[in-house]
């Protein structure tokens, strides 16, 4: 083949590009205005290219490859071309205000035009990055659904308005809903992949589950920059150690915005730093060439459909614009470095190579390019007339609109019926998994020493584990390993994968061993699983319960085992919390949670876990309580305490002591943060017009906080004092016992709030 400077010379500049994608840098100077849209149809046979008999391409091929035929290197080609030009009109809209944000994805067409051929839309998984923009043409979006996420439009498949554009979603092609925060797809991408391994292992499940397929395979895609999260080593490390098929495609375009390759990575190129991983097939390859990114992208899905292990491409890319609009690369890259870039630019490069080879001449190029012109023309104005979302919507989707666990139907106290002997709350929660596991095979218990033993061969012969507070004991035994297992010491990790296991359909239960290290997972609870189904307007749900310890009075516990930050959750759109203080209320809330289809974080304290004086009978396997009802502990008339957690005990002996000084007091257990009983709130307080807010977060900025602000906003008028809160000091919880009891409140300072407050 010529060389690419010989080649280049070859391909004519379009007349109606003022600044082509080809060649220019759109900061420096934007595209003109597009002509008027012409309603064009995509033909089937491309003008200009000869006749597939007629050329034989001379385009080197390994042994065994079968090489495109003419039609498809050409509309690879086209693919590629209408992505620059989308890219292009958009920087032409955003300094007119028609748009508001842009990213493109100049520079990697090449690689991921390839991607979308090996792969099959609508039975692959898609987990792309914000650079995707070709691969998803490919999948078959189209410039006006892109252009309808770029306006913000109602009509936008990818968010309906919610997200910026780029930020790729499409429930018909099975594009999963992408954010912003770099390498969060990739533990999803994983859980979505590991979804259809367990399926094959759950006998209940592998004969009539719909919507799986023996040989899918799920992409993935990441910059170089995102190999530096942790996520990124994480998601190898699972995928390798089950064999997931899951293709890893590493766009490498040398930048994170502004910082080089060789400061992000030891080395400077991470696919060396990956080699050792067991069953990885990686693969690297000219991004920019789009006949090598084929023919390695259809190994490396091949190998995945082989169900040989996951596979890794480690595509060289290069960024011809600046990272976004808001960017300006002149000002950390030199004129030299991006000369080169432009001459391995892959729409001049594979324009030129399809003349040379004599596959299209200059004439069918060049309407190939008018045809894309007038067709992203098109679809721009008819997204720029398209309706926006109605300002009402803007609550719509922060929970189920089909399933709502405040109703009726998830209100069974009223026909509460026991039996047994009484358990504690870890005996109750472990009944309730239990029963719940075997109504619904979906059921799927994962998280650090979950399961009974690991190594099976030893199930008869050891007592087991079961959860280092024997939460989940038995259950790996009952269900098998399929379905209980232990994840490595990762916390984003668990909750990533369930997140990809819940958007297929399956219901992770997931468990976080200690409150005070749920915090690498924040992005994933924050950024992915609280924002999933609000972001994509309801296109894609992801409702995992996560079970967590949480909470001090242990002694002993210190700083790392006392933590109870839930006001951090709280403030959390999407993300139900809950927060039983009873054996009998955590079963119920428990089988709430997990027949609710929202995320729910599942607070259990520990100190609560076996105490005797809020032991239960079972309450039989359909009790439920619903979310946001709150349960009267104590009557009272002269004042309420409303509380949750371990405070509920100490606020009910408190009450108990001021009963002897004639002091009556009504103690409320929330149950439920996120939502609370707000009606509940407002009958106690018209009853006694006096409230203490009692919990064990810290005073300022805890979750007690927001409900005395209520109180006082809208209920001032029925107050005969100001609304108290009893609390944990604003400092961290110490290993000696003699400090933490000063720290956390104990019954002593609830007493002494229920007489300042009498006597106010």
């Amino acid at each position: 083949m010529k060389t690419d400077t010989k080649v280049l010379k070859l391909v004519r500049k379009s007349e109606s590009d003022s600044v082509t994608a080809e060649t220019e840098h759109p900061q420096a100077a934007q595209p003109a205005p597009a002509p008027r849209p012409v309603p064009v149809e995509k033909p089937t046979t491309v003008p200009g290219a000869k006749p597939m008999h007629a050329v034989k391409p001379t385009i080197a091929k390994s042994k065994g490859q079968q090489l495109p035929d003419d039609k498809i290197l050409v509309e690879m080609y086209r693919t590629m071309y209408l992505s620059r030009r989308i890219d292009d009109k958009e920087i032409q809209l955003k300094p007119q205000n028609r748009i508001y944000f842009q990213i493109s994805g100049a520079g990697h067409e090449a690689v991921l035009v390839a991607a979308g051929m090996a792969l099959k839309p609508g039975y692959d998984w898609f987990y792309p990055y914000y650079r995707d923009r070709a691969l998803c043409l490919q999948l078959g979006m189209t410039p006006l659904e892109q252009f309808l996420a770029a306006v913000g439009a109602e009509d936008d498949p990818n968010s309906h308005g919610r997200q910026m554009p780029s930020h790729w979603g499409h429930t018909k092609l099975n594009i999963v809903s992408q954010s912003s925060p770099t390498g969060t797809q990739l533990l999803q991408a994983v859980g979505c992949a590991e979804a259809s391994y367990r399926i094959n292992l759950i006998q209940e499940l592998k004969k009539r589950w719909q919507g799986f397929h023996n040989d899918e395979v799920t992409y993935v895609s990441l910059g170089d920059g995102t190999s530096s999260e942790g996520e990124f080593w994480e998601s190898l490390n699972t995928a390798c150690n089950l064999k997931l098929p899951v293709v890893f495609l590493l766009e490498d375009n040398g930048y994170a915005i502004s910082v080089p390759v060789e400061v992000q990575t030891a080395g400077g190129d991470v696919s060396r730093l990956i080699e050792g991983f067991p069953s990885l097939y990686l693969q690297r390859c000219d991004g920019t060439d789009p006949i090598e990114s084929l023919e390695v992208m259809q190994r490396a899905v091949q190998y995945c459909r082989d169900r040989k292990g996951p596979a890794f491409v480690h595509a060289k890319v290069i960024r011809p614009y600046s990272h976004s609009l808001s960017d300006d690369e002149k000002l950390y890259r030199g004129d030299e470095e991006r000369a080169r870039d432009s001459e391995r630019d892959p729409l001049k490069r594979f324009g030129a190579r399809l003349i040379d080879e004599g596959i299209i001449d200059q004439n069918g190029l060049q309407r190939i390019k008018d045809q894309v012109d007038r067709e992203v023309a098109e679809a721009a104005d008819q997204a720029l007339g398209s309706a926006q979302p109605a300002v009402e919507s803007v609550t719509k989707f922060v929970f189920s609109p089909d399933v709502d666990p405040t109703s009726k139907k998830f209100d069974s106290e009223e026909q509460l019926e026991l039996s047994g002997s009484a358990g504690t709350m870890v005996d109750l929660i472990n009944r309730c998994l239990h029963t719940e596991m075997a109504r619904d095979p979906r059921i799927i218990v994962f998280g650090e020493d979950v399961a009974d033993c690991s190594r099976e061969q030893y199930l008869d012969t050891v007592k087991g584990k079961g959860g280092v507070f024997k939460v989940t004991a038995n259950l790996q035994r009952k269900f098998g390993s399929a379905r209980v297992f232990n994840s490595p010491l990762a916390e984003a990790n668990i909750v990533g994968r369930a997140i990809g296991m819940a958007t297929r359909g399956l219901k992770p239960v997931v468990e976080i061993q200690f409150f005070d290290y749920i915090w690498p997972a924040m992005h994933q609870i924050r950024n992915e699983l609280a924002l999933l189904r609000w972001r994509s307007g309801n296109e894609w749900k992801a409702p995992v319960v996560m079970r967590v310890p949480v909470g001090g009075y242990l002694k002993g516990g210190a700083v790392y085992h006392s933590q109870s930050g839930v006001s951090t959750f709280t403030q959390i759109p999407g993300l139900r919390v809950i927060y039983p203080a009873t054996a009998l209320d955590a079963n119920g809330l428990l089988r709430t949670a997990i027949r609710c289809d929202d995320p729910v974080l599942f607070l259990e304290h520990k100190h609560l876990y076996r105490q005797a004086y809020n032991k239960s009978q079972y309450p039989g396997p359909e009790f439920m309580v619903p979310f946001g009802k709150a349960r009267r502990v104590r009557e009272g008339s002269d004042i309420s305490i409303i509380t949750y957690g371990a405070l509920v005990q100490r606020s009910f002996v408190a009450a108990k002591q001021a009963e002897q000084q004639g002091i009556s007091v009504e103690v409320i257990d929330l149950r439920s943060l996120v939502p609370y009983d707000w009606d509940a709130i407002v009958e106690t307080v018209r009853k006694t017009n006096r409230v203490i807010v009692a919990h064990e977060d810290s005073l300022s900025f805890g979750y007690g906080a927001e409900i005395a602000a209520r109180i006082s906003d809208e209920l001032f008028e029925y107050l005969d004092a100001p609304v108290r809160r009893v609390c944990a000091l604003d400092t961290f919880v110490a290993y000696a016992p003699h400090l933490e009891d000063v720290i956390l409140p104990q019954v002593v300072d609830v007493a002494k709030a229920i007489a300042a407050l009498k006597n106010y």
